[in-house]
């Protein structure tokens, strides 16, 4: 018989182990260097090449695409165990199955008032390509993942971004649908003649999708326009379709439908692509000449379906009616309630302006001068009239999200309030003037303030800051008029500077502070919405073990059972951020999966909590407090910037509309990072996920747990809520490896290089290896990033003693890490080799060089093209009168050969590593 070649994914994983279970004995011993130096002396003696890395590449992220639909499936409870509907509406209407129903009254009341809202945000998680998107989530309803689909995403654009939003958002209206007629079906049983009468709207959906202007400049007003006239379209096809299913009893509401949809549709074409004065003027006459038959409110339809219910020939068509009327009735004329966002510093700015404000609301020394001018400017202001054309005057990007707001309730939809999402809200000054502003453009009644509380500082003051806002009477009788606060918490910025577990903490506390606060202000009679904006990773706050941990990790019942002894009506919301949030909601099955989850969390009593992480609250604050501790030494550590620095960021495509970092240099690479605020929130937690070490969830745990092991061993098996918590770092120790970290701190200190290059026999090779050593000195990286390491291995190890059963990372996601270390390695080879040239474009061979170590690969390469041609251009076969010279040095097509194009695919692959990393750990940042 012929020989069998081994499969060379299959005898690295063997190779991988052998080095792992010799490194548990060996204390100076490397297994994912070990790999990494094996594969790239593989490709040097053709026994890998580029090819054969791919498909192992590719066959190693079907698989982890695989396992990931599995772990989706389980986290909703698919295949068999979602919480069903209607058992849950049976014992809404009798809690106890031998006992009589609830009054009538009382089941109207648990189903029509608002619950619970799952919110679609346009954060940078798009980390697929749509139609791998869609796999994932049909192989989470009961599919197969198929094989050799692409995983590296396509750059989102803002209408992509909104399409797959829209798809989602329908799904989750389709679940909701089932959702009510299981509410009603269930009142039908007992009250025959009275439950077409309700109206349920307990869970409804929300977007800020198109409206998010807070980082953002490439979402104009007229955008925010175009996209909000849109989902209002989309919501009168949803009605029209519904409708034109029932025949004669809907004719009168599918004819008014058809009449608002047909205006809606050529309002929605007036919008222009640009702000021109004469488009704008155009679009503006037909918003009001055509508003009427648009409809700016539900009033019209709403008024037709007791008619259409009571000629409806059967249970059948009343129920599809009274489902139809309950959509409506909870979002208005959207596919979703309106969120915008902007953050303190617009607002500031646009008050500044018109009030002549010259005190910074960050300088405590005037913050009570700043409070009373604003509070008599409240006094003052009276509204002025808006049209289109102050948006155009309008220069202040507050103003004009304001202005835009005012104008979408006037002549787009007025029926729902717009949350006003208030970023980096760190000062009760922030609401008091956004509340002037609303007032001036008279949109206070069609806007609810939220402030967004999200750093430590912001979490820390959240009570100062709301204490600031409640004394002023305007904030309280704006509160009043709308008939609740609404408050907003933020988990990627506190994780990423205090630790993830220390954020939620400090969360929960200022939730649990705000009953008294509210009840000092009289206004105990609110309903209180919280909204709680995370991501779908561990380390932006998103739990792992399942929706239902999911929900109660973010409410905890401490918190809801406060709320509903203080008699404060709770509306929760979550958000389901970007591409790796919409996944829940990808296929019929993961929507009513979800939307089953969240009302089953929604409908559960506020039961008296008797978890004894409360009885032991000193202890508990001592521990997340030394998490703080620890966690802020390590952001403000230098080394710490660099690690995330070195080629982080080109470990990343691009997932969102948004740069990683935040600033550039001219070359369009990223500078020097020397704090880990200059990257965005998501991008520094993917890197953490690319690097092997999830420090944002992890760090800090080891001196908290070593300070009193006993305590954290007890609590973790007592405490439901620590454990719940803890749930998170296991998680995030799962997707972490002290070598994998090690293997890239070494990657950026010149000694093993120069280790290699006496070493290696390779002809050629020691001198190349010398000249990357050289340029990793260039680098500076090596004595900061070594301090830090020494400091994340001390905590590690502490937390390793106090938890000995902590979970490590599998084989394959270190062998993931292993590949691209050994990728990378070639890139940094070739890039040595790159041949001296003049500066072009501000740009030496030197800094180039350095730019392909920070793996800046797309942009070095784009400038290599031009310095190097590979063409040899038109000259080649023109003849110009008199006898030429050889046409040498014309073209540059061997160094494109040997270096440039085989740099591309190793860059290639490097990402292609990052993809599949990401399915491993689950969701992207």
């Amino acid at each position: 018989m012929p020989d069998i070649a081994p499969d060379p994914l299959q005898d690295l994983f063997a190779r991988l182990r052998e080095a792992r279970a010799a490194a548990a004995h060996d204390p100076f011993g490397d297994p994912v260097l070990l790999i990494a130096l094996a594969i790239s002396r593989r490709l040097d003696d053709g026994a890998l090449d580029l090819a054969l890395v791919a498909d192992m590449v590719q066959r190693i992220a079907d698989a982890a695409a695989g396992e990931r639909a599995k772990r989706i499936a389980a986290y909703v409870g698919l295949p068999d165990a979602v919480p069903d509907l209607a058992d849950l509406a049976a014992r809404l209407v009798r809690p106890d199955p031998d006992d009589s129903p609830v009054p009538f009254a009382q089941y109207r009341a648990l189903l029509e008032t608002p619950r619970f809202a799952a919110v679609f945000t346009a954060h940078p998680t798009f980390s697929l390509p749509p139609e791998t998107g869609t796999a994932l989530a049909e192989a989470a309803s009961g599919g197969t993942f198929p094989q050799d689909l692409p995983h590296r995403p396509p750059a989102p654009t803002l209408a992509e971004e909104f399409r797959q939003a829209g798809a989602a958002i329908a799904r989750g209206r389709d679940a909701i649908d089932g959702l009510t007629e299981a509410l009603l079906g269930a009142a039908k049983s007992v009250w025959p003649d009275r439950w077409a009468t309700l109206v349920p709207r307990p869970i409804l959906l929300a977007s800020w999708v198109g409206y998010d202007t807070d980082g953002r400049t490439d979402i104009g007003w007229w955008d925010t326009l175009r996209l909000r006239l849109t989902m209002k379209r989309l919501q009168l096809e949803r009605l029209a379709a519904q409708f034109a299913a029932l025949g004669e009893p809907a004719a009168p509401l599918a004819g008014r439908t058809a009449e608002a949809l047909q205006a809606t549709e050529a309002q929605l074409a007036a919008v222009p692509e640009r702000p021109e004065p004469e488009a704008v003027r155009a679009m503006a006459h037909l918003l009001i000449e055509r508003r009427e038959a648009a409809m700016t409110g539900i009033e019209p339809l709403m008024a037709l379906f007791p008619a259409a219910i009571a000629a409806a020939p059967d249970d059948a068509a009343r129920l599809a009616l009274a489902t139809a009327r309950a959509g409506l009735a909870t979002h208005g004329l959207a596919l979703a309630h309106t969120h915008v966002r902007l953050n303190a510093a617009q607002l500031h700015n646009a008050v500044r302006q018109r009030l002549g404000l010259a005190a910074s609301a960050e300088d405590m020394a005037q913050r009570r001068g700043l409070l009373a001018a604003i509070n008599e400017a409240l006094a003052e202001v009276a509204p002025l009239p808006v049209d289109f054309g102050a948006l155009l005057a309008e220069q202040a990007s507050a103003a004009r999200l304001m202005l835009i707001c005012a104008q979408i309730a006037k002549h787009v939809d007025g029926s729902a309030p717009i949350r006003f999402l208030i970023a980096e809200t760190e000062t009760g000054y922030t609401l008091l003037a956004a509340l002037w502003l609303a007032r001036r453009f008279g949109a206070d009644r069609a806007v609810e303030l939220s402030p967004l509380f999200e750093t430590a500082e912001a979490l820390d003051r959240g009570e100062r800051v709301l204490e600031e806002a409640l004394r002023s009477p305007h904030y309280r009788d704006y509160l009043r008029a709308h008939g609740r606060i609404c408050l907003q918490f933020g988990y990627s910025d506190s994780g990423r500077y205090v630790g993830q577990l220390a954020g939620s903490y400090l969360a929960e506390r200022l939730k649990l502070r705000l009953v008294e606060l509210l009840r000092r202000h009289k206004l105990d009679g609110i309903e209180v919405v919280l909204f709680d904006t995370h991501g779908e990773s561990v380390g932006r706050g998103g739990h792992p073990g399942s929706l239902a941990d999911r929900l109660a990790y973010l409410s905890p019942p401490q918190a809801r059972m406060a709320l509903d002894r203080a008699g404060l009506r709770l509306r929760e919301e979550t958000a389901f951020q970007g591409g790796d949030g919409y996944l829940f909601f990808g296929t019929s099955a993961l929507a009513r999966a979800t939307i089953a989850g969240i009302a089953k969390h929604a409908f559960a009593p506020a039961w008296r909590v008797t978890d004894p992480v409360y009885a032991e609250a000193d202890y508990v604050a001592d521990f997340f407090a030394t998490v703080r501790r620890e966690m802020q030494a390590l952001v403000a550590d230098p080394g710490y910037a660099a690690l995330l620095g070195a080629f982080g960021p080109g470990l990343l495509d691009r997932t969102g509309s948004r740069p990683a970092v935040r600033q550039a240099d001219g070359m369009g690479g990223p500078i020097r990072i020397s704090h880990p605020s200059q990257l965005r929130a998501i991008p520094n937690n993917a890197i953490l996920q690319q690097l092997g070490w999830m420090a944002n969830t992890l760090h800090g745990l080891g001196a908290a747990a070593s300070a009193n092991p006993d305590a954290f061993t007890d609590l973790r098996t007592r405490s439901p809520r620590f454990a719940r918590a803890l749930a998170m770092a296991a998680r995030a120790a799962a997707c972490s490896d002290i070598g994998v970290l090690r293997a890239v701190v070494d990657t950026l200190d010149p000694g093993p290089w120069l280790d290699r290059a006496g070493f290696t026999r390779r002809p050629g090779r020691r001198e190349q290896l010398l000249r990357v050593a050289g340029a990793v000195e260039a680098l500076d990286l090596d004595a900061p990033v070594r301090r830090l390491f020494r400091r994340l291995q001390a905590d590690h190890l502490a937390l390793r003693h106090a938890w000995p059963d902590l979970p490590e990372m599998p084989d394959r996601l270190v062998l993931l890490h292993a590949l691209r270390l050994a990728l990378i390695h070639r890139i940094w080879l070739l890039a040595v080799d790159v041949p001296d040239f003049s500066p072009r474009h501000g740009a030496a061979r030197e800094a180039l060089v350095a730019r392909i170590l920070q793996l800046d690969v797309e942009p070095a390469l784009k400038l290599l093209e031009e310095v190097f041609p590979a063409a040899p251009g038109p000259v080649i076969g023109l003849e110009f009168g008199e006898p030429a010279p050889p046409r040498e040095g014309l073209s540059y097509a061997t160094e494109h050969a040997k270096l440039f194009q085989p740099m591309a695919k190793l860059f290639a692959l490097v990402r292609e590593c990052g993809a599949a990393i990401t399915h491993e750990v689950g969701a992207f940042g």
